[in-house]
């Protein structure tokens, strides 16, 4: 199976999202990139996590800062978002599950693949359509970056990207 860069996410079922990418190896630098404050802050958001199963942490969004230009923020979105969530699962550097929110719950995969990296993203529990297509051109915006970051290129502007992503997810998905 080959997976693109901009390869759509898709529902495994009415609530949970699948989407995945291939990144440079080696694993090690993949889940460095999952679990470190500073390295994920450069495509998703920072927070500093205590990797052990049971542990907290706390996601603080910035995603004006993630591209250069970042584009024209949508109306009803704040220059910062944060979340507080939890750590169920952990075996580093291949498997963490997440909390997500207060409901949703998010599992990350890698898989060394040759010299390369399938990172497997499945987002579960979304409560209503509203959040899936959010999520959905979210995650597929955030690992655009994060490829393009391990990859030395530079991501398109977040804004654009992501409500371009919406707009298309919106047709995609079944209502």
């Amino acid at each position: 199976m080959t997976i693109t860069l901009d390869a759509y996410g898709a529902l495994t079922s009415p609530t949970e999202l699948k989407i995945q990418r291939v990144l440079p190896g080696p694993i090690e630098r993949a889940w460095a990139f999952l679990t470190t404050s500073d390295l994920r802050r450069q495509w998703l958001a920072s927070g500093e996590m205590d990797l052990r199963e049971g542990g907290a942490f706390e996601f603080v969004w910035r995603n004006d800062t993630l591209t250069t230009p970042p584009g024209k923020r949508p109306e009803g979105f704040a220059e910062e978002h944060r979340m507080k969530g939890t750590i169920l699962s952990i075996d580093a550097p291949k498997k963490l599950v997440i909390t997500w929110g207060e409901k949703g719950e998010v599992l990350f995969e890698l898989k060394a693949q040759g010299t390369n990296v399938l990172l497997t993203i499945l987002h579960a529990r979304a409560p209503d359509r509203k959040t899936l297509l959010n999520v959905s051109a979210g995650w597929h915006t955030h690992l655009d970056i994060l490829v393009a970051r391990v990859s030395g290129k530079e991501p398109s502007p977040f804004w654009e990207t992501w409500q371009r992503l919406r707009a298309e997810y919106d047709q995609q998905l079944p209502e």
